[in-house]
């Protein structure tokens, strides 16, 4: 049932993001945007961390999740460090997807010649 539930929430965040596009006209930069905001709003309610044991990957593989690992982080390292923990606590969660992704980017750039 987990593998259903996976499916449904993942599919449910990628149509919303699909109506972002085609409905209201957003671009993919300003529906990323709103979709790490959501996840970000959802953390900071208490709401996320339910849904991802809810939904499983549904929820923790979307991008919705890390707007959900940003506030998540920075919640944790505030009550150890106090306001230095907002920035420590972003960084501390996230630095391994991030450091990927420019590693990954810069792989690309050498290896891959671009078709124009």
């Amino acid at each position: 049932m987990i593998f259903l539930w996976a499916f449904v929430i993942g599919g449910a965040i990628c149509v919303f993001g699909q109506i972002c596009f085609d409905v209201f006209k957003l671009t993919p930069a300003h529906t990323m945007t709103l979709l790490v905001v959501l996840g970000a709003i959802g953390d900071g309610l208490g709401l996320y961390d339910p849904f991802i044991e809810f939904a499983g990957a549904g929820a923790s593989v979307p991008i919705t999740s890390f707007g959900n690992s940003l506030v998540h982080g920075a919640l944790e390292e505030i009550k150890k460090d106090g306001w230095i923990g907002i920035v420590t606590g972003i960084f501390k969660i996230t630095s391994a997807g991030i450091s990927s992704a420019i590693i990954f980017s810069f792989l690309a750039a050498l290896f891959v010649k671009p078709k124009g």
